[in-house]
């Protein structure tokens, strides 16, 4: 199977992540990379073996197959049309916009194109998420029929190096860390089909308390503690709340409750995670072996859309499935703001499950 060379946009935080989880894949190579700032780019292509362009030099390279995007969020909807109309198949780093208008677009010049479109979070590939739906697929707590899902921290302000863009439009706890949740409650539920939400910006200014920023003030623009309802197609309803302004809690990250029984599910934010079920008329809480692979990171929806490419089949990491996730967080905000339950726009199947027992660096064609 040809090799697809792969070129980065952006070389920021999150770009080593990139260089790591796509090099167990033979179908892929990435082999260049661009940035705003030339000499971050540079400096990460020295360090990681590829070779770095502008990014309009980038995109006319006729030997770069898929161009994933990893830029800030306000520039994803931009950048991603770019890397469209030079001809390539994009990937996105999440969120695939900050609008639906520009989701939209981008979804419609992929499918215009003949293109592929994939968008981050691909981490409902990992062992954790894969052998969670294999439980629920399998019956082994029946049909959901409810589910929680948790994000609460306090901010990236103590930590992150560019920290204000996390409180910027496009951003804030829901539209940065929501689509790891609403992804993963997607791929073990099925779409969405209508929601309701209250939501409240709880300090309009935030102060950085990292070493390098320490003092840094920080405007806010979004909301930073969202409590919504999530009501699915199939019926089942979620509790999903995200939020930068708890100091600390004792919630578990996710739980799945069937007809038979409840299942406890790891960070969707991470590939791993364990797996444990209660079944009903029993409290024993117990935990299921992994039936996929822990051994994956970031790049493997990379990799799965290269294997679609190929064969021809759907690539799960898809557009309409961050799509949907967009609809989602924009129908949340705006059930807030019009105190009022917002049907989905959108809807989308469910992801394919992986099969069981594949090798670390294999995926199915």
């Amino acid at each position: 199977m040809q090799t697809l060379n792969v070129g980065l946009i952006g070389t920021g935080n999150i770009a080593p992540a990139y260089i790591e989880g796509c090099a167990p894949f033979d179908v892929i190579k990435i082999t260049a990379c661009a940035d705003i700032l030339a000499d971050r780019a540079e400096t990460f292509a020295a360090e990681h073996g590829l070779t770095a362009y502008s990014v309009a030099d980038l995109l006319a390279r006729e030997d770069i197959d898929i161009v994933v995007n990893l830029t800030i969020p306000k520039a994803h909807a931009e950048v991603s049309l770019q890397i469209i109309e030079a001809g390539k198949h994009a990937y996105s780093e999440k969120a695939l916009a900050v609008t639906r208008e520009d989701g939209k677009k981008i979804i419609k010049a992929a499918e215009a194109a003949g293109l592929r479109m994939g968008c981050a979070p691909d981490t409902f590939l990992g062992g954790g998420l894969q052998t969670a739906r294999k439980a629920i697929d399998e019956g082994l707590i029946g049909a959901p029929i409810a589910a929680t899902a948790v994000f609460m921290s306090h901010g990236p302000e103590s930590w992150h190096p560019n920290p204000g863009i996390f409180f910027q439009k496009g951003a804030g706890p829901l539209f940065d860390m929501g689509p790891y949740y609403l992804t993963a409650l997607i791929h073990l539920m099925g779409p969405v089909a209508r929601v309701s939400a209250s939501a409240r910006m709880t300090f309009p200014e935030r102060i950085a308390t990292s070493e390098a920023l320490m003092g840094t003030r920080l405007p806010v623009e979004v909301n930073t503690h969202i409590a919504g309802t999530l009501e699915f197609e199939s019926g089942a309803i979620a509790s999903v709340i995200t939020s930068f302004d708890i100091w600390g809690h004792h919630l578990p990250n996710m739980e799945i409750h069937g007809e038979a029984g409840s299942m406890s599910v790891g960070d969707p934010n991470h590939f791993h995670g364990a797996i444990h079920i209660v079944k009903g008329g029993t409290r024993k809480w117990v935990e299921i072996p992994h039936s996929h692979s822990i051994n994956i990171g970031r790049g493997a929806g990379v990799a799965d859309m290269a294997y679609a490419i190929h064969s021809g089949r759907s690539h799960r990491v898809s557009g309409d499935l961050a799509f949907h996730v967009l609809d989602v967080m924009c129908a949340l905000e705006e059930s807030s703001a019009q105190g009022r339950q917002i049907a989905l726009q959108s809807t989308v199947e469910q992801p394919l499950a992986l099969p069981a027992g594949l090798a670390d660096g294999e995926l199915d064609v």
